[in-house]
């Protein structure tokens, strides 16, 4: 009763926040910040690894962005693969004698850099492998502009995405250290040079499930977490950050998942400790569209890797919790994530344990059991629900009336099953965290062009 309480007062405030959303992604004049000089120039860091299917269509949709001033810095983190072979082939690059090294953050080992003259606002980093952090670390030491975008190599962004988060950091840039975007699942659209032609659901059940997953996350829960300053996670896919405050704490955590989480603890961390006025906000317009596990074994290796990741964060930042001195973050943000996010498969375990130890004892009555059920089944069908009326009073990205009956089935289905192997998942990204397992898990990715033909 009190998470789904907790659940649905998120949810409240991204309804009242929902009105300056509509009215700023409908009115906003951002077209005309396209070609202006007071935006602020931005490094944009593409991590890759193993990447050789997307990251041609990744980089091309980079290169045309409608923005004034910005860079594109892909950092290929010890492929095994072709990754760099199709970036050299494709973009003609060539060896730097002498790349200019701007930051201190410690990497791993940087073997070259690339460039080409044809293509000034392209460089390519090639390193030894060290992980994502690792990677986002080395654009940030090569990188030019007093802003930079995480961008992970299988996404697409909307050609104005940056242009609209950037409109959102001009309203306030001396407190806005952080801003995340909206990212949507692209399998089941169609893509062509690099950018979403057309939208439409994924055909596949589990990639089907994550689009429901995501609009609920993004949606009813983001925007009202962000309307608090109390928004946890940036997400990888996306993010925009000050560089300079990024620095401050010691750029990405390197050596365990959960970075993007990690780094957006810090900044409160550090800003918060340091008595600084600052705001980590949420963008629901700028969308970006990325690829989706679309098998078992990929979403389970993933899923584990979640768990993992914020079981780690939770421990590492214990110190906040409940401590009032971290303001929203110690008092509403940490505890809820430690005891709604980590622990909530073991409630949800031993809950259903006590149950059927209860019916087995006869200490129960069926029709309290079938109220109580359908409650817990309709709250949470609610949460879905409303996620798809935000959805649809601001963005309506899905225009079909067949993708909104689609997401309506959906969303009470999860229930049946999907639900309860996220909870298996998190338990087994938590014996992983115990058994010291710092594996990514395999990532097979497929080109662009392969997912036209699957949709």
């Amino acid at each position: 009763m009190f998470v789904n309480v907790l659940y649905f007062a998120i949810m409240l405030f991204s309804f009242k926040d929902i009105r300056n959303i509509f009215r700023r992604a409908s009115f906003s004049k951002y077209n005309t910040l396209s070609g202006s000089e007071l935006v602020p120039s931005v490094s944009l860091l593409v991590p890759s690894f193993n990447e050789e299917l997307t990251i041609i269509e990744n980089v091309r949709c980079l290169m045309t962005l409608n923005y004034p001033t910005y860079e594109v810095i892909v950092i290929n983190d010890g492929s095994s693969d072709s990754t760099m072979d199709v970036l050299i082939k494709e973009y003609e690059l060539v060896p730097l004698t002498n790349p200019e090294v701007r930051g201190s953050i410690p990497t791993k080992n940087v073997r070259c850099v690339y460039h080409n003259e044809k293509y000034p606002h392209l460089l390519v980093i090639d390193k030894d492998n060290g992980g994502k952090a690792d990677s986002l670390n080395a654009g940030i030491n090569m990188s030019r502009y007093p802003l930079i975008s995480s961008i992970d190599a299988d996404s697409l962004l909307e050609k104005d995405a940056l242009i609209r988060m950037a409109r959102m950091y001009m309203e306030n840039p001396e407190e806005t250290v952080a801003i995340g975007g909206d990212v949507r699942i692209a399998n089941g659209c169609v893509i062509e040079n690099g950018a979403v032609k057309d939208v439409s659901l994924p055909k596949r059940i589990w990639p089907m499930f994550q689009s429901i997953e995501y609009l609920k996350a993004f949606l009813g829960g983001r925007i009202g977490w962000s309307r608090i300053n109390g928004l946890i996670i940036v997400s990888g896919a996306f993010g925009l950050f000050r560089k300079d405050y990024v620095i401050a704490v010691g750029g990405y955590r390197g050596g365990y998942p959960g970075e993007d989480m990690n780094i957006i603890i810090k900044l409160h961390r550090y800003m918060l400790e340091n008595k600084l006025k600052y705001r980590i906000a949420f963008c629901p317009e700028a969308v970006c569209w990325t690829q989706a596990p679309d098998s078992y074994s990929i979403l389970s290796n993933q899923r584990k890797r979640w768990g993992r990741g914020n079981l780690k964060n939770m421990i590492e930042n214990r110190d906040m919790v409940f401590n009032p001195r971290f303001k929203t973050m110690g008092m509403l943000t940490m505890p809820y994530n430690v005891i709604f996010e980590a622990l909530n498969p073991y409630f949800r375990i031993t809950g259903l344990l006590a149950l059927i130890g209860y019916v087995l004892l006869d200490m129960t009555n069926w029709h309290i059991l079938l109220v109580f059920g359908l409650v817990n089944l309709a709250s949470g069908y609610l949460l879905s629900v409303g996620a798809l009326i935000l959805e649809e009073l601001a963005f309506r990205r899905y225009t079909k009336l067949s993708d909104l009956v689609k997401m309506l089935f959906f969303s009470a289905l999860k229930f049946v099953g999907y639900h309860q192997l996220g909870v298996l998942w998190r338990v087994q990204g938590h014996i992983q965290y115990l058994q010291n397992n710092n594996s990514w898990g395999t990532m097979t990715r497929q080109s662009w062009k392969d997912k036209n033909k699957a949709a």
